[in-house]
């Protein structure tokens, strides 16, 4: 089927990342995919929650909102604001928690907290997919800025993220779904995997008829060939940045990318 810009069904949209776009936080870029806008922060604070004091340890959680005009649609009133958090907005706090979780060794962290923001400035699909692999890149530049000041005592990447979609349209399969092809799918499936090709999450949905296994196979293939784009997109991104990718990896983590 004819894709917008003439992309092919196995091509990502176009990719741009801008680091350091906010100047405030610790790690920071502006994540665009075709007509998806997200701004990623990620902070550093230097206490842990308070069932965690005492341990040693670090960890890292994720906050995710929609601008009120990120739709198509009318202003929507932010979440949080005498709106409650909808589910699919803790589901994708979550999922950017445990995506992010899985990239850094939080027992050599020390007792501190990165916080992960991602706020939705425009949606055309994929925001969830958008906001772990944006996220990935501010959570390194916040982590090379605390080993340039040596408050690390050891490089903490474990391995390298990215996540995208894949969708079941019509009779075929397309990489990277923007909303116009997301409202007509019959499965839409993110993937959330590493450099290693080793997947941290799987969400698949079948709209009305059941899927064969076979599909979801060929789909989930499909987004590993994606994800390693993306991957590319982001040391690119982190090379411009001036940050040493290389010298944040656990020893030996780097040479098995």
């Amino acid at each position: 089927m004819p894709r917008f810009n003439a992309r092919q069904a196995s091509d990502p949209r176009p990719v741009e990342m801008i680091p350091d776009f906010h100047h405030n936080a610790e790690g920071s870029v502006l994540y665009r995919a075709g007509g998806t806008i997200v701004l990623c922060t990620a902070s550093i604070d230097p206490t842990v929650p308070t069932w965690m004091v005492g341990r040693g340890k670090g960890w890292l959680t994720a906050d995710y909102q929609m601008h009120p005009r990120a739709g198509r649609a009318k202003r929507e009133p932010r979440e949080g604001r005498g709106k409650a958090l909808s589910g699919r907005t803790q589901e994708i706090q979550r999922l950017i928690g445990r995506a992010l979780r899985s990239a850094v060794d939080l027992d050599s962290l020390g007792e501190r907290t990165i916080i992960i923001d991602c706020d939705v400035l425009e949606a055309d699909g994929g925001t969830r997919t958008a906001s772990v692999t944006g996220s990935f890149v501010a959570t390194v530049m916040a982590l090379a800025r605390l080993q340039a000041k040596g408050d690390l005592d050891k490089p903490l990447l474990r391995d390298q993220v990215a996540a995208i979609s894949v969708g079941h349209v019509g009779d075929e399969l397309l990489l990277d779904l923007d909303y116009s092809e997301d409202s007509k799918a019959r499965v839409d499936l993110n993937v959330v995997a590493t450099a290693r090709g080793t997947l941290i999450e799987v969400q698949a949905t079948a709209e009305g008829e059941a899927v064969e296994r076979r599909d979801i196979d060929r789909m989930i293939d499909l987004g590993l060939s994606g994800v390693n784009k993306l991957l590319g997109v982001q040391r690119q991104t982190l090379a411009a940045a001036k940050v040493d990718l290389e010298k944040l990896f656990q020893e030996g983590r780097w040479t098995n990318l």
